[in-house]
């Protein structure tokens, strides 16, 4: 055999684990997981396929290509590749081939926009071999376990001999997908992945590795703690309405109507209006229904999902996960989206769920649901004889939207650690306003107008933003929008100097640059490129005509539905892309200069280490907050100035 230089590799595989809900790290440590068959080319030859199932054996070359790091290896969603072959050449628990061999042109397909499947990568760059279309039938005869029936013989694995034909079909399959994996290198060749964006996926591959230690006793009594309380909740309701199942939403529509209170949805939002101003015998039957909607405590059934023999959850991160930014997405657990924590005595709420004390639990908390989500995040601990140190940057958007678009005042803000909703305010209201001291008062609606109005929102952003619910009338809503935008007018013309830029891009097919941003088209995409010199890339851009008959630009990409669409954009919203990816890339600095630490969770603008107890937390957020060189010497203004602040716990919370 030549001598080997890269790899392109495609498993099928069994278990009896459901990957979907626990992810690759536990789904190898089922004692039923095997490799059926192993798809690979040597050196973008052929494709050979090894049928392990029954019996063939992978070359001994190709074993030992595997853990070496001069072989570049190449798979379509590289992290599953990679965690089943470190358990199939029996690496011990917990540990797993070196990413950093490792290439995954599912990530090369995010960065140039395209789908996160290979079905749909293939579909959308027009491949002439295509994914086959029984590819999902044969994973469901071959891949999962099946019920055990008198026909069958009470089998719980189909094996090639029980379907020769179809296994015959599943070797093609297996080979195709290797064939299309190629294809879409080839078709992106011209679109390189950078180089340090592959050394931020290994760091990322490392995380995943690592995983986060989750505190079992915390878990399996939370679950249990909830299953009682929404046992006594829906007796309750019961006993109040008599309706045979008061968690339908059509019976309970019914019996409010009946009840002088006619409702189009019980959404959480709803229910709380309707709290407002409901009678006291239909508010506690709200209340009630509050409650038992409360669904985020089904992050705990996640954890006792995804929780590995070592007692961490693994794989929660996916790189690249968002299309448009970059950023990273939530997998599993997702602790992207946790409920933020705001009891006073979170520690003592979490000790009796840990010791199992339900009974002081319903004498101390009112709403048990409610304290169970906002002990979510304790969940998570370090392990023993170590600390976590949380540290993440200070309004780490709105630093970036004001250097980019070079508002002075409010770098000054920045630079002398000011408080960016009271200087908003006093911006906007031409008075001082010092938070709870002069004009107070108007720091919310400096917050509000903050949060809102960054990326061309009006007063459907401050509304969507809870405006209304804050206390501000109706009537004060556009004026505050006003008043932002005199207040900020570099950002205002930042906004419409990218939008210009687009069209003219996309129109005439010639490079434009505006603020140190960089946009062309080739080859059918938009590129907009980064002052780190990583490219943003929009799919077959064009010029279309929106819904107030004015000039917008389309392109193709995964839209809010999640599926492939035509979608529309305009100037403010190429920002907020341009805003969060350049966030993204110092959060991707920071990591990279806190890689000797033990970094084990993310989440946007935060990291959470597992540390030594002597670590300090000081040292932790000025490593963190350095501004990265290439922001350094893309600035043509005032400085990109960055702060970290941290804390130090012995479980996961919002400090």
């Amino acid at each position: 055999m030549e001598k080997i230089k890269t790899l392109s590799i495609d498993l099928e595989t069994f278990s009896d684990v459901d990957l979907s809900k626990c992810g690759v790290y536990r789904y190898v440590e089922s004692p039923a997981f095997e490799i059926l068959l192993f798809g690979v080319s040597v050196n973008g030859g052929d494709v050979a396929v090894y049928d392990l199932a029954q019996g063939e054996e992978i070359p001994a070359e190709i074993l030992s290509a595997l853990s070496d790091n001069s072989v570049i290896k190449w798979a379509f969603n590289a992290s599953f590749e990679r965690v089943c072959l470190s358990k199939y050449l029996g690496l011990p628990v917990g540990e797993y081939l070196d990413p950093q061999s490792w290439r995954c042109s599912m990530i090369w397909s995010a960065y140039m926009g395209l789908p996160l499947s290979l079905a749909g990568a293939g579909a959308v760059l027009g491949l002439p071999e295509q994914k086959l279309k029984e590819g999902k039938e044969l994973i469901k005869y071959f891949c999962v376990p099946c019920a055990p029936t008198k026909a069958n013989g009470g089998r719980t694995q189909n094996l090639p001999e029980h379907a020769p034909e179809k296994w015959a079909l599943f070797r093609a399959y297996n080979k195709r997908d290797v064939e299309v994996e190629m294809a879409i290198q080839d078709k992106l060749r011209k679109f390189p992945v950078p180089d340090f964006m592959w050394e931020e996926y290994c760091l990322d591959q490392q995380i995943n590795d690592r995983g986060i230690a989750l505190d079992m006793a915390v878990v399996e009594n939370a679950i249990a703690f909830d299953e009682r309380s929404k046992a006594l909740l829906s007796a309750k309701m019961q006993e109040l309405t008599s309706l045979n199942n008061p968690n339908s939403v059509q019976q309970m529509k019914q019996w409010l109507s009946e009840n002088g209170l006619e409702v189009d949805s019980l959404g959480k939002k709803e229910v709380a209006a309707m709290l407002k101003t409901a009678p006291p015998q239909l508010s506690e039957v709200l209340e009630l229904r509050q409650q038992l909607a409360k669904s985020s405590v089904k992050k705990y059934q996640a954890m006792k999902n995804a929780v590995c023999s070592d007692g961490r959850a693994h794989g929660m991160f996916q790189f690249y996960g968002a299309n448009r930014s970059g950023r990273w997405a939530g997998r599993l657990i997702q602790l992207q989206n946790l409920p933020q924590n705001h009891i006073s005595d979170l520690e003592q709420a979490r000790e009796l769920v840990k010791s199992g004390n339900y009974t002081a639990m319903e004498m101390l908390y009112d709403d048990i649901p409610d304290t169970l989500s906002q002990l979510i995040r304790t969940a998570f601990v370090p392990k023993a004889g170590m600390k976590f140190i949380v540290s993440d940057f200070s309004a780490i958007e709105a630093r970036v939207l004001s250097w980019l678009a070079r508002e002075e005042w409010r770098l000054d803000v920045f630079k002398n650690g000011g408080d960016i909703y009271c200087a908003s305010a006093s911006q906007m209201f031409r008075v001082p306003v010092e938070k709870h001291g002069v004009n107070g008062h108007l720091r919310q609606k400096g917050k509000i107008a903050e949060l809102a109005l960054g990326y061309g929102g009006s007063v459907g952003a401050l509304k969507a933003m809870g405006a209304l619910e804050m206390g501000l009338s109706e009537d004060e809503l556009q004026p505050l929008v006003d008043m932002w935008r005199n207040s900020n007018p570099n950002i205002v013309q930042f906004w419409w100097e990218v939008d210009r830029c687009v069209k003219q891009t996309v129109k005439e097919r010639i490079p434009a640059e505006t603020h140190g941003i960089h946009f062309s088209c080739q080859s059918g995409m938009l590129f907009i490129t980064l002052p780190n010199g990583r490219r943003l890339s929009y799919v077959k851009p064009r010029i279309g005509e929106n819904k107030f008959g004015g000039e917008s630009v389309t392109y193709e990409g995964v839209g809010g539905a999640k599926k492939w669409e035509r979608i529309e954009s305009y100037g403010p919203k190429f920002v907020e892309n341009i805003v969060q990816a350049i966030s993204r890339d110092i959060l991707c600095h920071a990591m990279r200069t806190l890689s000797d630490y033990r970094i084990c969770g993310h989440v946007h603008d935060e990291l959470i280490i597992e540390c030594p107890i002597d670590t300090n937390v000081y040292e932790i957020c000025e490593m963190m907050g350095r501004t990265p060189p290439w922001a350094e010497a893309a600035s043509k203004a005032k400085g990109l100035p960055l702060r970290a602040d941290g804390y130090e716990c012995e479980f996961y919370k919002k400090d």
